[in-house]
């Protein structure tokens, strides 16, 4: 069976000022995800999940939606506030959806295969995609906890216009996830070093950690390490108007209790974003760079 592709999109984009998802950067009018699905179906990927608010599904058919279905299969899941396990009240002043972890869990309904999760707003690469892919290959049991992931090099993921999040992964000699904690206010300091900030002062980084992008490979029995770490997260969390359920939050118990192994995978592919406005000429010019190497072709979709 062929891995299904579930993409991230139903972030709000507040740092970026608009749906930075739906905001062209290819010479033909393409977004981020038309690369992102375009290098997943040439590795062998089949069905699109792309996970999106409601409010937005109008906007991304048109723009987004429609080419991709002429592509592959394309199955919509939509991540809400109130998608809670029973019994569990919502905050009234809470508005927006509970994190990453909670949008993978929002298509446990669309997933029957092996899957991929990654950012909407992310350039991968190919490589990437093509890891995955293998991995999924050389793992057959479809009820298997040995998932993946693909490691980016911390230094070549930052802004230069703001603070990112970025899970930075400790990793075994053997290539084994043993760790992945989430900091999410890293950047540049004045002296140019890469630091994360907070109430407590700055924690440097070398800039050679391997860090989560959000590009995961998990079989279809994940969703229930999700479903159940998410009650234990709103019973702790639930009544915070801004608390986020974060994927690496779900990992990091199942690693350090022996219920799961993570594979970390590696690219040799440059990683973009466009994490900020300012960011989307940088994003542009460097698939410039690529549509010129041949990497793509100069109109994705018409001479793919």
């Amino acid at each position: 069976m062929k891995p299904t592709l579930v993409i991230l999109a139903a972030g709000i984009g507040s740092r970026y000022g608009g749906l930075k998802q739906l905001d062209p950067i290819g010479p033909g009018g393409e977004v981020v995800m038309d690369y992102s699905v375009y290098d997943a179906l040439q590795a062998g990927f089949g069905r699109i999940v792309p996970v999106i608010r409601p409010d937005l599904e109008k906007d991304f058919r048109a723009i987004l939606g429609r080419r991709l279905e002429r592509q592959t299969e394309v199955v919509y899941a939509f991540q809400t506030p109130d998608d809670v396990p029973a019994g569990f009240v919502v905050p009234p002043e809470r508005k927006k959806p509970w994190g990453t972890a909670h949008a993978v869990l929002a298509a446990r309904r669309q997933v029957q295969t092996p899957f991929a999760v990654i950012n909407a707003d992310d350039f991968y690469g190919r490589h990437a995609f093509m890891e995955l892919a293998a991995y999924f290959q050389s793992t057959p049991p479809p009820d298997s906890t040995d998932y993946c992931m693909v490691g980016f090099e911390l230094a070549k993921t930052l802004s230069e216009y703001g603070t990112v999040s970025r899970g930075v992964c400790a990793v075994s000699p053997d290539g084994w996830l043993e760790q992945v904690t989430e900091f999410t206010r890293l950047s540049y300091n004045p002296a140019g070093r890469i630091v994360h900030t907070d109430e407590s002062g700055e924690t440097p980084f070398d800039g050679h950690e391997t860090v989560s992008m959000n590009t995961w490979g998990f079989f279809p029995g994940f969703f229930q390490s999700l479903e159940k770490s998410f009650a234990q997260f709103l019973e702790a969390n639930g009544q915070s108007e801004r608390s986020e359920f974060y994927i690496p939050s779900v990992v990091d118990p199942l690693i350090r209790s022996g219920a799961a192994r993570v594979r970390v995978l590696h690219t040799p592919d440059p990683w973009f974003g466009v994490t900020y406005n300012e960011d989307k000429p940088w994003v542009m010019r460097a698939v410039r760079a690529l549509i010129d190497a041949g990497a793509y072709p100069e109109h994705l979709w018409s001479e793919s």
